[in-house]
């Protein structure tokens, strides 16, 4: 009996056992699941929570975009929102800094200068979010080449103060085939409120101007928006600039051939009558309006420059130290000092190439002479117009001298 409740015991401890090992093993199952593909994913999910909350809110915009081939020279910069910037490292490609500045609200940068042509650029910014968490953004860009692009150089420069007749005239270094769009870009405007219209003289240049002359103390703004313009096939515009001019007093001066005498004007009224000589009858002076384009107190002027030579091929003249000279023209016509011709043919005689002479002394140092009063009253963009010589008028392209266009055929060579 006693061995026989013993192994009754022992088979129901057995079985009490087996159910507990029974029951162990479905939850141990459960329990190894938990710690398997189930424990796995909660574990994860708390690894990723844990790293977005380290992930930084901070999104950092580098423009030029990661990558871009003939990038803009104007508009690089960098932005961030949701945070602020803590440093911004622009090289060139061989490792040459770039200075530039963060503004002062910490959410922006650009740099110091235009960056240059055709140059590959890398770019490395870090920003904090309010937490101050960090992040980075990297990217490396390659400037416009000079081949694939397009700069037009202007007169005035920005901040001179020139005479009524003075155009903005814009010359561009390639041509230029899509003249609307790239005549979208700029714009002339007038503190006078006159009315500015552009002229495509052919591929390269462009004028502008007002019906008349500026008005006097007024202001002229040139906005060039050419960045990214394409002006013709694969060859895009740089520029992103505003440049201003002044107009001083209204100075008009007006030269007669045949009376030979120059009659200076300011506002209307007559300041001075000068004795001048112009062109010889075989060298005649062009006719027209005509604006003084540059001033040299002395100069070199040799025939060869412009045609007129010897039978050896030397230059009819050649005189190293011309006076007081005002260029009108390209071609090479100008109205300036003569040391060199008697006193007498001042006012009696026409003896020049074609330029307009003044008495005047060697070394450009009289000021006393008529030659140096008018130079020292005289501003380029002053207007000289010249009359009864017998000659053609002056081209409209041959230096500034768009004002021998009347304003219909002037706003006919807009584009636009």
């Amino acid at each position: 009996m006693t061995y026989s409740k013993r192994r009754r015991g022992l088979t129901v401890a057995s079985a009490l056992l087996g159910g507990v090992l029974v029951l162990s093993a479905c939850s141990g199952g459960g329990d190894d699941n938990a710690s398997g593909d189930g424990g796995k994913d909660s574990s994860q999910a708390k690894v990723d929570e844990a790293a977005a909350k380290k992930t930084s809110e901070a999104q950092i915009k580098i423009t030029p975009k990661d990558g871009s081939a003939n990038a803009s020279i104007n508009n690089s910069a960098v932005t961030v929102s949701k945070g602020t910037l803590t440093e911004v490292i622009l090289t060139t490609a061989e490792g040459a800094a770039v200075k530039g500045e963060i503004s002062a609200d910490k959410t922006s940068w650009k740099p110091g200068a235009q960056l240059e042509r055709s140059t590959g650029y890398k770019i490395r910014v870090t920003a904090e979010d309010s937490e101050g968490r960090a992040a980075h953004e990297n990217a490396s860009f390659t400037t416009v080449s000079p081949d694939n692009s397009f700069i037009g150089s202007f007169t005035p420069e920005d901040g001179s103060k020139v005479g009524v007749g003075m155009p903005v005239s814009i010359n561009f270094d390639k041509a230029i085939s899509n003249k609307a769009e790239v005549q979208k870009g700029i714009t002339v405007s007038t503190t006078g409120g006159q009315e500015v219209a552009c002229h495509w003289f052919n591929d390269n240049r462009m004028d502008c101007r007002p019906d008349d002359y500026w008005k006097e103390n007024s202001t002229v703004t040139l906005k060039l928006e050419l960045d990214g313009v394409e002006g013709a096939d694969g060859v895009f515009g740089v520029q992103q600039k505003t440049v201003s001019f002044t107009i001083g007093r209204n100075q008009v001066s007006y030269v007669d051939a045949k009376s030979k005498q120059m009659k200076v004007t300011q506002d209307g009224k007559t300041v001075k009558t000068i004795p001048i000589s112009a062109g010889a009858p075989e060298t005649k002076t062009y006719e027209g309006q005509m604006v003084i384009s540059e001033k040299f107190k002395e100069t070199r002027m040799n025939g060869a420059t412009v045609g007129f030579t010897d039978d050896d091929g030397k230059g009819e003249y050649d005189i190293k130290d011309v006076p007081h000279a005002m260029r009108l023209s390209t071609s090479g016509t100008f109205i300036h000092g003569n040391y060199w011709g008697a006193k007498s043919i001042f006012g009696s005689v026409n003896t020049s190439h074609g330029c307009v002479g003044l008495s005047d002394t060697k070394g450009a140092n009289d000021s006393g002479t008529p030659g140096a009063w008018f130079y020292d009253s005289s501003m380029i963009g002053d207007v000289v117009v010249v009359q009864n010589t017998g000659d053609k008028t002056i081209a409209p392209d041959n230096g500034l001298n768009g004002w021998n266009m009347d304003w219909a055929q002037w706003k006919a060579g807009s584009a636009i």
